[in-house]
């Protein structure tokens, strides 16, 4: 038989490298893995400030349970995005779990449903708010981030208030849905009572989509008068 070339104390100097190796890879694997969680960890950037001055400032969003079927054996998550403003609820969707490609999809729609704005945007830090593919979708949008305190729900008040009225004065009043399509009709039903129905003293007696939108015309009439004022300075007639 053949020598080996390596003597019985070099082998156990090799195998014991080669372990203390794989131990040191393994620790920087799972170090990055939690640098990566953590970046996505923000403060609480916007700190209770709840009184917005103009539409799209600042975003809430969060989802919350609904059930369905003849004994409510059925569940899915309704997530949604809050305007500050007016409490005017822009976007929303159905969803068997909260994913971060279900908060995606309703903050594209949100953006979709605005235009090119860049809101300050609050969440809980639950998993698929602090995903990476989740805040690599609102980076592209240049937004500034903002998350609930661990354990604090008030931090996030009115997107918890706005879920809790749902729920009381919408779905609590109605019977229970017996099937998905009977749960999506009603979502639809109360979702556009509260947006386009609802009347507040705190709007003026306008509904939050009346709210919003009057703010949003008066911004845009102010824009278009700021950039005919630029125009007939640069090129008077």
């Amino acid at each position: 038989m053949p020598r080996s070339r390596y003597s019985a104390v070099e082998k156990l100097a090799l195998i014991t490298e080669f372990q203390n190796a794989n131990r040191c890879q393994v620790r920087q694997k799972k170090r990055s893995r939690i640098q990566q969680q953590e970046q996505y960890l923000q403060d609480n950037v916007l700190d209770q400030q709840f009184n917005a001055s103009r539409p799209n400032q600042a975003w809430l969003a969060d989802s919350t349970e609904l059930v369905y079927g003849v004994n409510g054996q059925y569940k899915v998550r309704l997530s949604g995005v809050l305007d500050l403003y007016g409490r005017h609820l822009i976007a929303h969707r159905l969803s068997e779990t909260e994913t971060s490609n279900a908060e995606i999809q309703v903050f594209q729609w949100a953006f979709n449903f605005a235009g090119d704005v860049h809101p300050l945007v609050h969440t809980d830090r639950g998993s698929a708010y602090t995903s990476s593919a989740f805040n690599q979708f609102l980076a592209q949008h240049e937004v500034t981030r903002s998350m609930s305190r661990p354990g604090t729900p008030y931090d996030n008040a009115p997107m918890e208030r706005w879920w809790n009225e749902f729920k009381v004065r919408w779905i609590a009043r109605h019977a229970r849905p017996a099937t998905y399509k009977e749960l999506v009709a009603l979502v639809e039903e109360g979702i556009t009572y509260f947006n386009q129905l609802d009347r507040s003293p705190a709007r003026n007696d306008l509904t939050p989509a009346e709210y919003w939108n009057k703010a949003v015309w008066s911004e845009s009439k102010l824009i278009l008068f700021q950039m005919t004022t630029w125009q007939g300075l640069v090129h008077p007639l």
